[in-house]
């Protein structure tokens, strides 16, 4: 598995987090993130990483800011993307089962760094449960 992460500087402490995580887990992540706590602007961390989605260079894809909202409205901008702000383990999981979430935008002031962690796990194991769901997965796309 291959997972893209991209964060500002309010969820870079998240990131080393989740990061760790995953790599114990031997799960491949790129890191398009700042590693530093100075404020950057969250939409050059986020495209690279919904490009990556989009064009299924990874498996999913996780973003970080503070409250999650701008991180994921960028990611929501591309084709293809489903971002999903989760700020606990319930929603995370009907974000995949339901929504075939396929990026975790994650509100770093508005959950723990364990919750985040958690978070990230429920929502790698989760599967999308298709049936009556897929049919409304597949109305997302604006048709031009």
């Amino acid at each position: 598995m291959k997972i893209a992460i991209g964060n500002d500087h309010a969820g870079t402490g998240y990131k080393k987090s989740v990061v760790d995580y995953l790599k114990n887990k031997g799960i491949e992540v790129i890191n398009y993130g700042t590693n530093s706590g100075d404020s950057v602007d969250y939409p050059d961390f986020v495209h690279p990483v919904a490009d990556d989605v989009e064009n299924k260079k990874v498996d999913f894809g996780i973003i970080i800011c503070g409250s999650g909202n701008g991180a994921n409205m960028t990611a929501n901008k591309h084709q293809g993307v489903r971002s999903a702000l989760c700020w606990m383990g319930e929603i995370t999981k009907l974000a995949r089962e339901h929504n075939d979430a396929n990026i975790l935008s994650i509100p770093a002031r508005f959950v723990s760094e364990h919750q985040a962690v958690d978070m990230v796990k429920i929502f790698l194991e989760t599967p999308f449960e298709g049936g009556r769901h897929q049919k409304r997965v597949d109305k997302i796309p604006v048709e031009n």
